[in-house]
């Protein structure tokens, strides 16, 4: 599947199956959540540019090297993705963090937004949207369009989940096909109701104990 990076590190991988068991409550949830979202940057922020600085050391001068080019947004999708933010931030402090608001209409299973605040500059950032879980790929796509519309380009955004349907990852190929995937599994298939199999249940209400 072109664009679409599953990052299958055994941390991820085993943090991620206890996330799965429906025993684990929301605060282990929400722990494990922060920690895979850490992990999974890691891998998606490979490629940033770096640039020779030198650096005085106690001892002498070293020739390191530094992130440079871009700075980088973090754009959860609400509500779930807003659980991913802190890990990230963890790993990269200086990122600026926007919103979008997009529900999943029950009877249409089309995306409706309600709410986008980005960055002002966020057309000059490197742009990685989250959110736990992609299952029909309608909310990401409405997500990344948005983006799109407020002048960032598609070049620029990265896409990150936890847990993608093959429906979702045909849609978002289909509708942006020039922004890269990051997963760390892909699921069966979506039910009747647009939930992943076997995926994890409602993300959002396991991160904050809601039904």
């Amino acid at each position: 599947m072109p664009q679409v990076n599953i990052i299958d590190h055994p941390l991820i991988q085993h943090k991620l199956a206890i996330l799965r068991d429906q025993s684990t409550g929301p605060k282990e949830f929400r722990e494990l959540l922060d920690e895979i979202s850490l992990l999974m940057a890691y891998e998606v922020t490979r490629d940033m540019p770096l640039e020779p600085v030198q650096v005085r050391t106690p001892v002498g001068t070293a020739t390191a090297r530094m992130i440079a080019g871009k700075k980088l947004a973090i754009v959860p999708i609400l509500r779930a993705g807003l659980g991913m933010v802190g890990g990230i931030l963890n790993l990269i402090p200086a990122a600026k963090v926007g919103h979008i608001g997009v529900y999943r209409d029950p009877e249409t299973l089309q995306p409706v937004e309600y709410y986008c605040k980005l960055p002002t500059d966020i057309e000059e950032r490197e742009i990685i949207l989250v959110d736990p879980m992609l299952a029909t790929g309608g909310s990401a796509a409405a997500a990344i369009r948005f983006i799109k519309e407020r002048g960032a380009r598609g070049e620029n955004i990265k896409a990150m989940h936890l847990i993608a349907a093959p429906e979702g990852i045909a849609r978002l190929q289909r509708e942006h096909p020039e922004v890269p995937l990051f997963v760390a599994a892909v699921d069966e298939r979506l039910n009747e109701h647009g939930y992943i199999i076997p995926g994890l249940g409602d993300a959002g209400d396991r991160l904050f104990g809601t039904r």
